[in-house]
């Protein structure tokens, strides 16, 4: 195993489901991990599909946690939101934007199209500073509890196998290949400058 320990992101669109799951399990396997969002507000489910909680990223998981459970604590627990909140405090104090980030990852891991698509403008409109390579790769999961524990423990092997190779920039295009010939899934692929 290569002494080099590899810095990872995971992004979904608001920085709760996805990416905040994939940050547990890839954290409690000793991964070095940060997780972000990309929309431009965080969105939980509402009442209704058409009527979502928006918040800024600005506010804290807890501070949503108990706005949602004086609105309806009952509706908010029967979805899982407030248990959703409750494990993601215990990882970090509020939702992170990526395009706010300052930190320079080995490999950045989209879980929605439209999410790597937000993640590829971001690199296009940033000017190179420190010219060190970075993967982005996308891996579609579902935005929905159940799929995305499954979709945890994919990019948990994503980047195991990631973190085993001797040289991440050369070896990626066949790790890529062989993981989507193991898993049936497609992943796309696009290497940045920071």
């Amino acid at each position: 195993m290569p002494e080099k320990k590899l810095k990872f992101a995971v992004v979904c669109s608001s920085n709760m489901n996805r990416s905040m799951e994939a940050h547990r399990c890839m954290k409690k396997r000793k991964f070095d991990v940060k997780s972000y969002g990309t929309g431009a507000q965080v969105k939980l489910p509402g009442t209704a599909a058409n009527r979502p909680n928006v918040y800024g990223f600005e506010w804290t998981y807890a501070a949503i946690h108990e706005q949602l459970k004086k609105k309806d604590k009952y509706l908010y627990t029967q979805n899982g939101v407030l248990g959703m909140l409750d494990r993601n405090k215990r990882i970090k104090e509020r939702p992170e934007k990526f395009q706010d980030a300052l930190e320079e990852f080995d490999l950045v891991v989209s879980l929605d199209e439209r999410v790597y698509d937000q993640i590829i403008e971001d690199f296009l409109t940033k000017r190179a500073k420190s010219y060190r390579q970075v993967h982005v790769v996308n891996i579609d999961i579902e935005d929905n509890h159940e799929d995305a524990t499954i979709g945890a423990f994919v990019v948990c092997e994503l980047a195991k196998l990631a973190q085993e190779t001797d040289d991440l920039d050369d070896d990626m295009d066949e790790l890529i290949h062989e993981y989507e010939e193991t898993t049936n899934r497609r992943i796309y692929h696009s290497v940045f400058f920071y």
